[in-house]
């Protein structure tokens, strides 16, 4: 059921203030300005699922995005596609770092991985309630050479 429908019976589009909060959302990785989680995500934020020892809320993703960008200080977010009716937003992204850490128990590469992300929002009063995420690790062992893993 559509509950934001204009009187023609049309959705409304996402307001711009929606598409800065996404904007903002995914420029944390690449500006680090962190004082603006407060602003961009709800206080009882969820997010879905949980990154490994992430807690929950703003305060667990500010942890996760600055443990990362400190393990890959090149990484950077590229948004592709941004769309939606109002409230609700799907993001097509991709995620460009330099593998020179450990991650995921695979040894640094030092090759540049991209790796593509497929994320849905819900969103109240300019910021992010809720979001489903989906990346593509699958690709990431690809690109290293981690899989398919190797017999002994």
């Amino acid at each position: 059921m559509i509950t934001d429908q204009t009187t023609d019976g049309l959705a409304k589009a996402l307001t711009q203030q929606e598409i800065d909060t996404l904007k903002t959302f995914y420029g944390l990785f690449s500006k680090r300005d962190y004082s603006v989680i407060e602003q961009i995500l709800a206080p009882d934020w969820q997010d879905i699922p949980l990154g490994p020892d992430q807690q929950d809320g703003p305060a667990g993703y500010k942890v996760l995005v600055q443990g990362f960008t400190e393990a890959f200080p090149d990484v950077i977010v590229n948004v592709h596609e941004i769309f939606g009716t109002h409230e609700r937003a799907g993001v097509r992204a991709e995620m460009v770092f330099t593998h020179g850490n450990e991650f995921m128990g695979i040894p640094p590469t030092n090759q540049k991985l991209t790796i593509a992300i497929h994320e849905f929002h819900h969103l109240k009063n300019g910021r992010l309630e809720k979001t489903w995420h989906l990346e593509d690790w699958l690709t990431m062992l690809l690109q290293t050479g981690a899989w398919p893993a190797k017999s002994n």
